[in-house]
């Protein structure tokens, strides 16, 4: 029988920092969401509910935690997803709280806040909290590091939040403005001491009452702090759900009205959440945040900047991790695509157990993995060998910024005089699982690396994928698009005469990479 470490074991109250104080709370659901309990329990109706699927931005709030180094870091989320228990040992920042930050005078603004005003970003306001604090959010960021963004930095910052108003030049314009105003500053040692001090209490084991149609139950989050806790748990109560970032999880419960159950919540394992080199490949936890992921991979390979900044939004990367991503399994999932690209493996746990698969094994069919019970995705492994490839990731959908794609496409090739020595060409949105195309690949390896390989691959590529027609995109227009990618892969790496960088991207000029 497994014993359960004793952090983990007592239940007590969700606890964290909110409005100048530490705030416990008990006795609401486990997937009671932030916002739910912001309108509802605290009536602050700032926060607005628009899209409750983490898409429209109207809910975005910050969160502030420590980081490895015990720096406070701020993140923009959706608070429509996010249950409250995950915001155990943080600090939740909302539109109300700039006001206390504007200044001496009681009605005095905050600087984001007056250039919206100045700037003529509002119109029927039921957006503008959320973009506020996505301003906010970077204002901080950018005051803390003696920078000020570029307006395509800014773009891609308020990426999550859909204005049906007033255009978005007014909102970029006060995003400039914002840093020619007399600076405001959050008190960040008083935030930290107060996160410090919940680091002190024990990890959360919170049970609360839920109804059913059968009567009420007690639910249970847990929420590990290591990995050899998180081990244990998941042995010792396999049929509970794992949660990371609760970018799917989150629409489950808000959209499908699913009943999730006890929750064992992986946020916490400090161990999760390390990026590092490792021998010869780099290390990514699976509770790493998208963003973080992403930055990691992209400063090995700025090849990937584009599909980085249009893979949702800034605060669902902030929220989401590469390992929730990759578990899930959609065939429209924008990592897997490209981390296929890269020779990538999953690292997978189950006890004391760890066993690496090739992320081309991982998917057996429509939302069925290699998963065995009990098992976890402990990390993605990704050979430094694959960055020393030509890389690429596109991304095809109906909307620039924070859209579901109809396709995905990462590719990796390698030449010798010409000649492709290797190549991988890794589709999602092309079949039930996202996987290589196995025949393409063949009809490209060993051959010149022209325009007539290109024609010959395209042709296999139809052999490869017969995709389906849906809401996004039809089966034809899937196929041409995936065979025009081939030619634009060709177009950027041809030996003679390659296409640069500023006829392919448009975030060639930005530095995301360092920042």
């Amino acid at each position: 029988m497994t014993t359960l470490s004793p952090p983990t074991a007592s239940p007590r109250a969700i606890r964290f920092y909110h409005r100048g104080t530490l705030v416990s709370v008990d006795g609401v659901p486990v997937t009671r969401t932030v916002l739910d309990w912001l309108r509802e329990q605290r009536r602050l109706t700032g926060t607005k509910e628009g899209c409750n699927e983490g898409d429209c931005g109207a809910c975005t709030v910050v969160l502030g935690e420590l980081d490895a180094s015990g720096q406070l870091r701020l993140s923009s989320v959706n608070a429509c997803i996010q249950f409250l228990p995950t915001l155990d040992g943080k600090a939740l920042f909302t539109v109300e709280d700039l006001q206390a930050l504007g200044g001496a005078a009681p009605d005095a603004l905050h600087p984001v806040q007056q250039a919206m005003v100045d700037c003529h970003g509002s119109q029927c306001g039921f957006c503008t909290p959320g973009i506020v604090m996505s301003l906010w959010n970077t204002y901080e960021r950018h005051q803390q590091a003696g920078t000020q963004p570029t307006r395509q930095q800014l773009a891609d910052d308020l990426s999550g939040n859909l204005c049906r108003c007033t255009g978005y030049r007014p909102i970029l314009d006060a995003g400039q403005r914002m840093f020619d105003l007399p600076p405001v500053a959050l008190d960040r040692q008083a935030v930290t001491e107060a996160l410090r001090a919940l680091q002190r209490e024990p990890a959360l084991h919170y049970a609360a009452p839920q109804p059913t149609p059968a009567g009420p139950r007690t639910d249970h989050f847990h929420a590990p702090r290591t990995l050899q806790q998180l081990a244990e748990l998941r042995a010792a109560k396999p049929q509970a759900r794992l949660l990371a970032g609760s970018t799917d999880i989150g629409l489950w419960v808000n959209k499908q009205f699913r009943d999730v159950g006890d929750l064992i919540y992986v946020g916490h394992v400090a161990e999760l959440r390390a990026i590092e080199a490792r021998g010869d490949a780099l290390w990514i936890g699976a509770a790493a945040a998208l963003e973080d992921a992403w930055r990691a991979l992209v400063r090995r390979a700025p090849t990937l900047t584009d599909v980085w900044l249009r893979f949702a939004s800034l605060p669902i990367r902030h929220a989401g991790t590469l390992g929730g991503n990759v578990a899930n399994g959609s065939p429209i999932g924008d990592a897997p695509p490209i981390l296929m690209a890269l020779d990538a493996a999953v690292e997978l746990r189950r006890g004391e157990r760890v066993r690496r698969l090739p992320l081309t094994e991982l998917y057996l069919d429509y939302m069925k993995n290699a998963i065995e019970d009990g098992e976890f995705v402990q990390a993605i492994v990704v050979p430094d060998a694959a960055f020393r490839r030509q890389l690429r990731g596109y991304k095809v959908s109906k909307r620039f910024d924070c859209d579901i794609s109809a396709l995905c496409a990462g590719m990796a090739i390698e030449l010798d005089a010409g000649v492709v020595r290797s190549v991988r060409l890794a589709y999602g949105g092309m079949a039930a699982t996202v996987r290589r195309a196995a025949e393409a690949e063949a009809a490209i390896t060993g051959q010149p690396w022209s325009e007539a390989t290109v024609r010959t691959a395209q042709q296999a590529l139809a052999r490869d994928f017969t995709p389906l027609t849906d809401m996004r995109a039809s089966s034809a227009y899937r196929l041409q698009v995936a065979q025009n990618l081939l030619q634009r892969l060709w177009l950027e790496t041809r030996p003679e005469n390659p296409l640069p960088p500023a006829a392919t991207s448009v975030f060639h000029l930005m530095p995301h990479a360092a920042a």
